[in-house]
């Protein structure tokens, strides 16, 4: 499968993208020389990882008929302090809401989505340190 995604400049540092009829704006905090009317593109990287770990989470929990009443994910990322300033590391924060919450199954959701499934963190892998840890919240 391939894909092709526009990113058009706009104005100053902000940028639109049309992904599927979703309109995504991009831009530069106003330290840097945006007017900030998007997030800027390395947050959409992380976004991208919680989102696609997070899908499989909801998804594999459902068939392992988990039930929880909800699931965060939060991303906790290292940035360089040196040009490309690039993710050094992510920590991934998998929080999972309910009541008798089976942690095991819970732990091997986040072994199929680190290890098989979320395409998104196999493509990071290779260059930013990636860990997790799991938050069962009742």
């Amino acid at each position: 499968m391939n894909t092709t995604i526009s990113v058009k400049w706009v104005k100053g540092m902000e940028f639109e993208s049309i992904i599927n009829n979703h309109r995504i704006t991009v831009d530069a905090s106003t330290d840097h020389g945006g007017t900030d009317k998007g997030p800027g593109p390395k947050s959409l990287i992380a976004v991208g990882l919680g989102g696609c770990t997070g899908m499989d989470i909801v998804s594999l929990l459902e068939k392992m008929r988990v039930p929880f009443d909800g699931v965060s994910v939060v991303l906790e990322n290292t940035i360089a302090d040196e040009h490309p300033k690039k993710y050094e590391q992510i920590h991934i924060i998998y929080e999972i809401k309910g009541k008798n919450i089976d942690k095991e199954k819970v732990e091997k959701a986040v072994a199929l989505s680190t290890e098989k499934y979320c395409g998104v963190y196999a493509t990071l892998n290779a260059g930013v340190k990636l860990t997790h840890e799991i938050k069962i919240i009742e």
